[in-house]
């Protein structure tokens, strides 16, 4: 029987992209485009649509500056790296 991740998990994601993107002053075709991905697949990462792979929390990760932790922990609300 296969699950499904956590729903949880899946809104720390989708909040932490829409951060970390903003925080670099990328629109979400901007960042598409540097990891080699359609547009509207980020928006469905954003939006909890999508269940991402390693190899592309890897790329995103790579394209945004941060760790793939980074992109899947829960952030504080001031810890001075997202304006939450």
């Amino acid at each position: 029987m296969m699950s499904n991740p956590s729903p949880s998990l899946k809104a720390i994601l989708a909040e932490n992209l829409r951060q970390f993107r903003k925080m670099q002053g990328y629109s979400q075709e901007e960042l598409a485009n540097r990891c080699e991905l359609h547009r509207t697949y980020i928006g469905s990462v954003e939006r909890e649509e999508r269940n991402v792979s390693l190899s592309t929390l890897e790329v995103l990760a790579k394209a945004l500056g941060v760790s793939v932790p980074e992109l899947l922990t829960k952030r504080a609300e001031n810890d001075g790296k997202a304006p939450y």
